[in-house]
């Protein structure tokens, strides 16, 4: 089906996809149920808050109370996929890579039996659609584009099911909502494959989607309001709609930086420039610290959003000097980064009519392996039309 469609597949769900539903059909008996309840919202909490190795410990304490339950080697799929993805050692990589092929295969195996005993069982149904969606990644992060567009289809079955089987498990419209939002994203050939064998994108639908597990979700509600914030700060250009969102997150998970940097760019966005280098500085000052979870690596997305800034208020020689500090990291975990930093060289050089430097930029952007998503769709329209800035007052 083509590595451009492999990729697109699934590919947003991976920030935030590892905490999802409580499956409230899957408890195990009465007098356990409370506990086992209080140990997931734990470890969806920790793993919102970026506590990897807390997230999985309350969550092996939910599995010590059921291990014939899938709901907990769902959640714990999904955790090692984090760890996973946001790991820097590879030798602890390997360990989360291990633990997580064992997990999906455990949820898959209980997932079945308990299909077996009960095709109508709803929970069995999202539970096993979770493990596949972590598959779905684990394929794609190798490069099995092809099996990964299996999983996938598997996976929109599997949540549509679940959608018949319980009305009121309002937390499967967070994955579809990822899905028919995403997907319309891509264009050409790549969309009609993935309307014909998944699903049709469709924005609008999505953003309902989006909505409607914010508002009637259990553990969803988070995630969704994370998807609502990256759709309004990015490919709606609404940061309005997207700033109070924001400052929720941001407030309830302190420790997750991605929500740190996602309230400087919609600031800088609206022109509230120095509540923008607030945040930031905040950032710079947790780095420094070493407070865990921020470290080193982080330095480079710190310094491109101090260049978005820059560039946002007009001061193209400061905002380059950002972007410059932020290219000389060449690690892979940082191709996105790095990618978002090669696209605003290039709206500079458009803004100072260097139409020939821009284009350079552009093209660097779209050549950079494993950095897929935004800046090269922003890379992509630049080609095609030059970077303007806005008038500001």
């Amino acid at each position: 089906m083509g590595k451009f469609v492999g990729r697109c597949v699934l590919l947003p769900l991976v920030a935030f996809i590892a905490w999802v539903h409580p499956f409230p059909q899957l408890w195990a008996q009465e007098p356990v149920k409370d506990e086992i309840q209080t140990f997931l919202r734990r470890g969806v909490e920790k793993g919102l808050n970026l506590s990897n190795q807390e997230a999985v410990a309350e969550l092996t304490k939910a599995l010590e109370l059921d291990r014939k339950s899938p709901v907990a080697y769902a959640y714990l799929a999904m955790a090692y996929l984090f760890s996973y993805e946001t790991g820097l050692d590879e030798k602890e990589k390997k360990k989360s890579e291990t633990s997580l092929l064992r997990a999906v295969e455990d949820t898959q195996t209980l997932a079945e039996k308990r299909l077996e005993e009960n095709p109508r069982n709803a929970d069995a149904c999202f539970s096993m659609a979770i493990a596949r969606m972590v598959k779905n990644r684990w394929e794609i992060l190798h490069r099995n584009y092809f099996r990964a567009f299996r999983e996938a289809q598997a996976v929109w079955d599997l949540l549509e099911k679940t959608r018949e089987l319980d009305p009121r498990n309002f937390d499967v419209y967070y994955p579809m909502g990822v899905l028919h939002y995403h997907l319309a994203q891509l264009g050409g050939v790549t969309r009609w494959i993935t309307s014909l064998f998944i699903t049709s994108g469709d924005r609008e639908r999505g953003l309902r989607e989006f909505e409607t597990a914010y508002e009637k979700g259990r553990l969803m509600r988070d995630l969704a309001a994370s998807s609502l914030v990256s759709a309004y700060s990015g490919y709606e250009k609404q940061p309005a709609r997207a700033l109070p969102l924001a400052k929720k997150l941001k407030e309830k998970y302190p420790d997750n930086y991605n929500f740190s940097f996602a309230l400087v760019n919609i600031y800088s966005d609206l022109g509230r420039y120095e509540e923008a280098m607030a945040v930031a500085g905040e950032i710079g000052n947790e780095i420094k610290a070493g407070k865990p979870p921020y470290r080193r690596e982080l330095w480079p997305r710190y310094h491109q959003s101090l260049g978005k800034i820059s560039l946002d208020r007009g001061e193209y020689e400061k905002a380059a000097e950002y972007f410059k500090q932020t290219l000389k990291d060449t690690a892979p975990y940082n191709n996105r980064v790095r990618a978002w930093a090669l696209v605003r060289m290039g709206m500079i050089h458009d803004a100072r009519k260097e139409r020939k430097q821009a284009e350079e930029y552009y093209r660097k952007a779209l050549d950079l392996e494993g950095a897929e998503g935004m800046a090269q769709r922003a890379a992509r329209e630049y080609l095609e039309t030059p970077y303007s800035p806005p008038t500001r007052n």
